[in-house]
């Protein structure tokens, strides 16, 4: 299993490689969105720091929803998925090889380019570890949820429509955890409880989510 989830994560990799204007978009979202705020407020406005943890949250989460019609969409259309369900190894090891990839190649850069973000925001640097670590732990979230949606949506017409419908309610907990955590270090408390419950939520999403993507798959061929 180790060794098949190695190779449809290479693939995901180098197909990737050759569709690089599908990655750069949401960074390149992410950083418009959150630089027209900063643009929006006053200079050195404390009030633009106080929200920056739920601006950094929403527009990382927008940037997530860009691109994620397109993961199971290809493959599902072109054949390459039902063969994947076909081969000796099983569906689960590629679902959770483009699980992974889409949060290597999304969502992982955007929880790293939130930095220099949170400081153009006028975010303490003394926040900026715990908002680090939200991010770490909520993103591959937004990656979870966001297959799940995608996988019960792939066989269906326009689904880039409904998928922020089917996404946004379920990723509302990760939000408030993760903006809380970086709330609460401003303020001079312990992050650490928002933190142990945005790893729950990981662990939780880790171990249900990629299986019941994988049943919405199996049931788009019926």
């Amino acid at each position: 299993m180790l060794r098949a989830f190695a190779a449809a994560l290479r693939r995901e990799l180098r197909v990737a490689a050759r569709h690089k204007g599908d990655w750069l978009l949401p960074p390149l979202f992410y950083l418009i969105v959150v630089t027209l705020f900063a643009l929006g407020g006053k200079p050195n406005d404390p009030q633009l720091a106080a929200f920056a943890p739920a601006v950094l949250w929403v527009g990382a989460l927008l940037s997530a929803l860009l691109n994620l019609d397109r993961l199971f969409r290809a493959d599902f259309d072109d054949g390459t998925l039902e063969q994947m369900f076909l081969a000796p190894h099983g569906p689960i090891a590629v679902v959770y090889a483009k699980l992974s990839g889409h949060w290597l190649l999304g969502g992982l850069p955007l929880a790293l380019l939130a930095m220099p973000l949170a400081l153009q925001l006028g975010v303490p640097s003394a926040v900026l570890g715990s908002l680090l670590a939200g991010l770490l732990l909520g993103t591959p979230m937004l990656s979870l949820i966001g297959g799940f949606a995608a996988a019960l949506t792939v066989g269906l017409p326009r689904a880039a429509v409904l998928l922020p419908v089917l996404v946004l309610p379920l990723i509302g907990p990760v939000v408030i955890f993760g903006a809380g955590a970086a709330r609460a270090a401003a303020a001079g408390l312990d992050a650490a409880g928002p933190l142990y419950l945005l790893a729950s939520l990981l662990v939780l999403g880790l171990c249900l989510l990629p299986l019941a993507a994988t049943a919405a798959l199996r049931n788009s061929f019926d």
